[in-house]
């Protein structure tokens, strides 16, 4: 196998975004690397990458080619060249690499610490596509597993006067949360809470929430086995869901009623596992929604529906 810095060597000569660009989109391509942490190519790594050397946002890469013919310095182009190599031969993922992460054109910090931010939810939030299940703007959310924190950030900044509380077990998460509710500002009504799900939360009418997110680990042990080496540089604690990827959900939902205003709904991701979710809750009624990426990956689920599902006797 060629060595990365073989593949790369010629990065540092470039003097333009574009010309560094096709160099570290090549040099990844033929490095065999996994993706799905944000960019769903090479091509699209080597944007963010080289646009990050650049000083500009990764929000812009849509629009790479306005800035092709952007002069890139030579200390530009040796970063370029350089986290290129150490992507390659550490398959890590880029943003733990560069420190950042986007997100529906927002950034957040992250680190190894926390999971990489990609959750479908984020562009159900920028889109208001859960308007139609909310009577109401909601006054209480929730983003249960919060991790970066990226999903109660959104919450905050898609309703202005909501209260939002974001949970996560890992202290080492919510560090990392602080760093990003700090970013925008956020400190006066997002709440940082440690708990292990529910159990630090008081099911208080008061406290009930109108809309709880909610990303949890959902991948199942088989496919914890199969990852890709870039996902094994995430905490695994926020990834395995258990044999069938539904043991956090399981205990998730079955709490969930209590802490739920009249009509408040859970909004769930679990990915590529409905059907894994539909065999452990066959009488939980859900709505699936539809996303840009995926079809299935994301359900809302009321909280009469829950209350019923969990009801003593009931059997979800």
């Amino acid at each position: 196998m060629t060595p990365p810095e073989q593949r790369t060597g010629a990065i540092s000569a470039a003097r333009t975004l574009g010309a560094a660009w096709a160099l570290a989109a090549q040099a990844l391509q033929a490095a065999d690397l996994d993706y799905g942490h944000g960019c769903a190519s090479a091509e699209d790594e080597a944007a963010w990458l080289v646009l990050h050397a650049a000083g500009l946002p990764a929000s812009e890469a849509g629009d790479f080619a306005t800035y092709a013919h952007q002069s890139l310095t030579a200390q530009q182009a040796l970063q370029i060249e350089t986290v290129t190599a150490q992507r390659i031969a550490t398959r890590q993922p880029l943003a733990y690499l560069l420190g950042e992460a986007w997100l529906v054109g927002l950034r957040f910090v992250v680190d190894p610490r926390v999971i990489v931010p990609r959750s479908f939810i984020a562009e159900l939030l920028d889109e208001g596509a859960l308007d139609p299940w909310l009577t109401e703007p909601p006054h209480r959310v929730l983003d249960m597993c919060t991790g970066s924190g990226c999903l109660a950030i959104l919450a905050a900044l898609v309703w202005n006067d909501a209260q939002v509380d974001a949970v996560d077990l890992s202290a080492d998460a919510l560090a990392v949360a602080e760093i990003n509710r700090e970013a925008y500002a956020l400190q006066h009504r997002l709440r940082l809470i440690a708990s292990d799900l529910w159990a630090s939360l008081a099911a208080a009418p008061s406290q009930a929430y109108d809309l709880v997110l909610c990303n949890p680990p959902y991948v199942p042990a088989a496919s914890m086995r199969a990852l890709p080496e870039e996902y094994r540089h995430e905490p695994e604690m926020a990834l395995a869901g258990g044999a069938d990827g539904m043991d956090l959900v399981r205990r998730f939902l079955h709490d969930a009623p209590a802490h739920l205003s009249a009509r408040g709904i859970v909004v769930l991701e679990v990915g590529n596992e409905r059907a894994a979710f539909e065999a452990a809750f066959p009488t939980l009624p859900a709505i699936w929604l539809e996303t840009e990426l995926h079809a299935e990956g994301v359900c809302v689920l009321t909280a009469d529906d829950l209350r019923l599902a969990f009801a003593p006797g009931a059997g979800a």
